[in-house]
């Protein structure tokens, strides 16, 4: 009886840990102040709808799995979306949104042949007509293929980003912050944290060069307090029924 009850313990145990870790936390940061922990950014799991806010430190905490598509978003920023391979801590950083207003050349800006004969009210432009006979099998709408699209496209993006995050974290860790900068010590640690480059920012410059990010972002990470040389903890995940 006694072997039983121990059999049926172990069976559980694992399932309620599985369920309590089905949690995401992390901390979300300003891009360009990395010390700077945004308050009220919205974390959104996508597949779930589940919504979360971060608190005054920049820390939070939302129901996800493996799998699921979470954005990250505030006002003022750009929203960024994570495809999760694993539950592990995140440290978000967000950049600002900037608004870049291209300038219209007008002598250059061609004139539809639709909007031809404006200018005289009794001339108006053709109008097209749907076709509803039956010889063209009626009205139809190609819904089918729009959202097989949009799919693919998604599956494209999400593999385009791991690679981004795969190229990173192999350039971008203890060994060749070592190589770099003959960096020693517990706070190599904390200095990737705080400086992990963005899928953004390599997307922005290829090719990327790591060592010259690292040496630059050594030097600013020597100009902070100490007490801002590493992230603020995480908050205890809350229990989700």
């Amino acid at each position: 009886m006694l072997k039983k009850l121990i059999l049926i313990l172990l069976l559980i145990a694992p399932i309620k840990i599985w369920a309590q870790n089905n949690i995401l936390t992390g901390n979300i940061f300003d891009n360009d102040n990395r010390a700077t922990s945004l308050e009220g950014a919205s974390i959104k799991n996508l597949s779930t709808k589940a919504l979360v806010l971060t608190d005054k430190n920049g820390n939070f905490a939302i129901p996800a799995k493996i799998g699921d598509l979470i954005s990250f978003g505030m006002v003022g920023y750009q929203t960024d979306t994570v495809y999760l391979t694993n539950l592990f801590p995140k440290n978000i950083y967000l950049r600002v949104q900037v608004n870049n207003l291209n300038a219209v050349d007008i002598n250059s800006t061609k004139m539809s042949p639709m909007l031809g004969n404006l200018g005289n009210p009794d001339n108006k432009p053709p109008t097209r007509q749907l076709d509803y006979s039956k010889e063209k099998g009626g009205l139809r709408l190609n819904l089918g293929y729009g959202k097989w699209r949009k799919e693919k496209l998604k599956i494209q993006e999400l593999t385009e980003q791991e690679n981004y995050q795969e190229e990173i974290t192999k350039n971008f860790n203890e060994q060749t912050i070592k190589n770099a900068l003959k960096f020693e010590g517990a706070d190599i640690k904390n200095f990737i944290d705080l400086f992990r480059p963005t899928v953004d920012q390599i997307k922005a410059e290829r090719p990327f060069n790591y060592s010259y990010y690292i040496v630059k972002s050594y030097h600013a990470w020597l100009k902070l307090p100490l007490d801002q040389r590493k992230l603020p903890p995480l908050i205890k995940p809350k229990t989700f029924n």
